[in-house]
């Protein structure tokens, strides 16, 4: 129940450590410290304001237009004894003005549903959230400069994600610039989402008959063959998928530490 690709040591890692290890990746890359605000936009289940709350003492917000998704990680958040310093609201990213600005912005694996004609308006929200000195990590899948032209609706367009529009990581950056960010630091994880869908394709299929149970035959097709061709996609490097880590610098500082000795201890 964690969103986008995990972060591995070896190619043989299991999953549920590479996706905690993703967790607390995204947390000492964002600097987080005891006490601070941090909002994920696109929180999904929750499972990093859960982690960012209880491993880093933070106050943690996450937002989701899914009720469903909303409602479980308020039980997992009650259920951890977490609810004096993490939420999980019903809410659009563009609509929660009265909240105040955060230390900390995150998006992980959101930023592919909003498209480059509403590219600035998110970029612009995000530095308007955040403090000044606030860091925020962007987390999505990019296309290649370079790749070839579409010539109608993919398979994924069609039956998978008919609202995603994937862009290339220069379009990102010159806009995330445009509206006042420093860009800090860019990573590419490409191979590590390469090995999370060959495990999740493992895993639906080890499950198979319970999976036609709770959907059905051609459902189960469909994403089977979505994450076996997206695998592919990755390993032949004609999708990507980066980490971005902007930063509203204020007076020209930035707040992060010289190195990223942190990031790897």
């Amino acid at each position: 129940m964690v969103y986008s690709c995990a972060y591995f040591q070896s190619p043989g890692e299991d999953l549920d450590t590479a996706q905690e290890r993703k967790l607390e990746y995204v947390c000492r890359k964002l600097c987080l410290q005891k006490g601070e605000r941090l909002l994920h936009i696109g929180c999904g289940w929750g499972g990093l304001v859960l982690y960012a709350a209880e491993k880093y003492g933070v106050e943690a917000v996450g937002i989701t237009p899914s009720r469903p998704q909303a409602e479980l990680a308020a039980t997992r958040i009650q259920n951890r004894g977490l609810g004096d310093r993490c939420r999980v609201l019903v809410k659009d990213y563009r609509r929660i003005e009265e909240w105040g600005t955060f230390d900390k912005l995150v998006s992980i694996g959101m930023f592919e549903h909003v498209g480059e004609s509403r590219l600035s308006e998110y970029f612009e929200r995000a530095w308007k959230l955040l403090r000044p000195g606030g860091v925020f990590l962007n987390h999505g899948i990019g296309q290649m400069v370079t790749g070839p032209a579409r010539r109608g609706p993919s398979f994924s367009d069609r039956y998978v994600f008919p609202d995603g529009e994937l862009l290339p990581i220069s379009t990102t950056l010159r806009v995330a610039e445009e509206q006042g960010f420093e860009v800090r630091d860019v990573e590419s994880l490409r191979e590590h989402y390469m090995l999370t869908l060959r495990q999740w394709v493992q895993r639906l299929e080890a499950q198979h008959e319970e999976a036609r149970r709770v959907t059905d035959e051609t459902t189960y097709r469909t994403w089977r063959l979505f994450m076996s061709g997206s695998a592919y996609q990755f390993r032949s490097n004609e999708i990507n998928v980066y980490q971005s880590l902007l930063v509203r610098a204020g007076e020209g500082k930035s707040g992060l530490p010289l190195t990223r000795e942190d990031w790897y201890r």
